[in-house]
């Protein structure tokens, strides 16, 4: 018989054997029958069994800065600079450099406009405008010598998620998802949740950042959203409870593997593991979301009360997302665009994010999670030394990010830029290689994690990368 033409009753009747027993089932016991028919979900568990180095982190949880944040106001302080307010920038930094937006202006030095001091028993320097940050100082390993090769917004966030400009790569999330695989059965390896803040041009964010790229589309991170459906159509239509789409999903499993047997399409078989996650995340992620289980101490301490799409809110649904067996958990807030109003917008939008970063890293502490977990802070570039009217511009040549947990040394300040902040210049570190180290890590020798498409073997960090063994803890 031709099932291509098999009405849906007859299919159900004489196909996929067990499908009858499971309605008999359901009509005597619909929410037991559902729950215990349920078939094994088809998790990947990631090509890595061996991790090729020991490591040292389960996860990855990083707090994405869109927008390029200035790190002459947070992370690099440079008393020199302050000393030569509104004096020609020396030609010898800028010469020949690229710049994005002060072509053919007039290039003055631009003094920090935020106190720095000391915090914590390592005396790191971080301006005062992150308070909460600065109380947990020791745990976070600052690293002032990034540089990275793209001056504008969406090419610097794309080789900054994938290590290369070109659009159409796997992000890094992809990566470690398709390489490590995932503990959770009923939640993605990768999650991308987002926030908007009121200081900046907010940046927007296209999908392609957590594409999985030329990896099977299984990879792919997944957008859960603030407000409404945190995923879209996740959410049964009206009248249909959880029996009547557990019927439906299973019909259209068994034709996706009829279809898959005919014709052994990666595709196919995403398909059919996708219908299944989405079937459970229908359960698993309005619990997520609800944080009334939350001590009312977890809440103060984040700054929030409900799962509302703020950033505070984001940082708790990490830490929930963490313990659930999340391997890669990525947090844009699009708050950092300041090309003008630089000191009271950097203010601004660090009182967005200050408190709920520092609890994020209290609170994996409190658990005994910090150390298997790796936390990221940083955006795709910096902001220049000189002024553009009262802001910056986009700078590539040397920004500042924070690691903490996961096998980084608390406590350290590594690299440095030049007295004025306009190079990477001590220690550099470009953007391969902290992707090679955050995979080192998670224990994957960055150059053995592969995967072939089109007669060529791609990685994340292409031909380049090296570990920066000197954070390590």
């Amino acid at each position: 018989m031709n099932k291509r033409l098999l009405r849906r009753r007859t299919f159900l009747r004489e196909t996929a054997g067990g499908m009858g027993l499971m309605a008999l089932a359901s009509l005597l016991n619909p929410g037991r029958a559902a729950a215990q028919q349920r078939p094994q979900t088809d998790q990947w568990r990631g090509v890595i069994r061996t991790p090729h180095v020991p490591a040292r982190a389960k996860r990855v949880i990083w707090l994405y800065m869109a927008g390029g944040p200035s790190h002459l106001e947070s992370f690099d302080y440079k008393p020199r600079l302050a000393q030569l307010h509104g004096q020609p920038m020396p030609e010898s930094y800028t010469r020949g450099q690229p710049i994005a937006q002060l072509q053919g202006a007039q290039l003055r030095c631009f003094a920090p406009q935020h106190p720095f001091r000391k915090y914590g028993r390592s005396g790191q320097e971080i301006a005062e405008i992150f308070p909460h940050l600065g109380s947990v100082a020791d745990e976070m390993c600052i690293i002032r010598s990034l540089k990275t090769e793209a001056i504008n917004h969406d090419p610097a966030h794309t080789f900054m998620n994938t290590g290369t400009t070109i659009s159409g790569r796997p992000a890094m999330g992809s990566w470690l998802y398709y390489g490590l695989g995932c503990d959770a059965d009923d939640l993605p390896g990768f999650v991308v949740l987002t926030s908007t803040g009121r200081f900046g041009q907010s940046q927007p964010i296209a999908q392609r950042q957590w594409s999985s790229g030329l990896l099977p589309s299984r990879f792919q991170g997944i957008h859960l959203r603030g407000t409404g459906d945190p995923v879209l159509y996740l959410t049964n239509p009206h009248g249909v409870d959880e029996v009547r789409q557990r019927d439906v999903i299973d019909a259209v499993q068994t034709l996706n593997r009829l279809h898959d047997d005919a014709i052994d399409d990666p595709e196919i078989a995403t398909r059919i593991a996708q219908y299944e996650m989405a079937f459970r995340m229908q359960t698993s992620v309005p619990a997520l979301r609800d944080f009334a289980s939350e001590p009312r101490r977890i809440l103060d301490m984040y700054g929030t009360r409900r799962a509302d799409g703020t950033f505070a809110a984001n940082c708790l649904m990490a830490r929930r997302l963490a313990e659930r067996g999340v391997r890669f958990i990525q947090l844009y807030h699009r708050d950092w665009d300041h090309h003008g109003s630089v000191r009271t917008h950097m203010a601004g939008s660090a009182s967005e994010v200050d408190q709920a970063s520092a609890a994020l890293i209290k609170d994996l502490k409190e658990r005994g999670m910090l150390d298997e977990t790796l936390i990221v802070y940083g955006g795709e570039f910096g902001r220049t030394p000189m002024a553009q009217g009262n802001g910056r511009d986009h700078h590539m040549k040397g920004f500042s990010m924070w690691l903490a947990g996961g096998g980084v040394k608390g406590g350290l300040t590594y690299g440095a830029t030049d007295e004025l902040g306009y190079n990477a210049e001590e220690n550099v570190v470009a953007v391969h290689d902290l992707h090679a180290t955050m995979l080192h890590l998670l224990g994957i020798d960055h150059l053995r994690l592969t995967y072939r498409f089109q007669g060529r073997d791609f990685r994340l960090t292409d031909v380049h990368g090296h570990v920066v063994h000197d954070i390590l803890a």
